[in-house]
């Protein structure tokens, strides 16, 4: 019988609130050796993901995109909504700030191992967050998990 996500996800993760300092999120993340956590609302439904990558807006700070001046005017050669989306998370206090609330990438339990792995894969994700159908996040899935299950298959 093929593996499930349930089989081999981290039950009960530990996750962050939107209101949650950045210097607790960059301290759990050191300590317990993690590179992103899933943040929940006071539900414990999904509102983003806060990663390591999130994260490094506050070391590498954000560059401005590249302009040019005409006739006392400004034209960006990109778009400028990008640069304020960096230096926002680069200035950011909290982890609603600077957290990935577009776009997260999730997946049920029941869902087949094989999918999973498929779909991290084609998304270029390092983790899913694992939901039961009310929304709660109830597991997390990485990289690491699917590896560890191959190996125990060799066993």
């Amino acid at each position: 019988m093929p593996k499930t996500v349930a089989d081999v996800m981290t039950r009960d993760p530990i996750t962050a609130r939107p209101e949650t300092s950045l210097n607790e999120v960059i301290q759990t993340l050191a300590q317990k050796r993690i590179s992103g956590l899933p943040v929940v609302d006071a539900t414990g439904k999904l509102v983003g993901v806060i990663s390591e990558t999130d994260l490094m807006w506050r070391e590498s700070g954000a560059t401005p995109p590249p302009y040019i001046m005409l006739l006392d005017s400004v034209i960006y050669l990109e778009n400028p909504a990008r640069y304020e989306r960096e230096l926002h998370k680069a200035l950011g206090a909290t982890v609603q700030e600077v957290m990935t609330d577009h776009h997260v990438v999730t997946i049920a339990p029941e869902q087949p191992l094989r999918d999973a792995a498929q779909l991290m894969h084609e998304r270029g994700v390092h983790r899913l967050p694992v939901l039961d159908p009310a929304g709660q996040v109830i597991g997390i899935l990485t990289r690491g998990d699917i590896v560890r299950a191959m190996a125990a298959d060799q066993s």
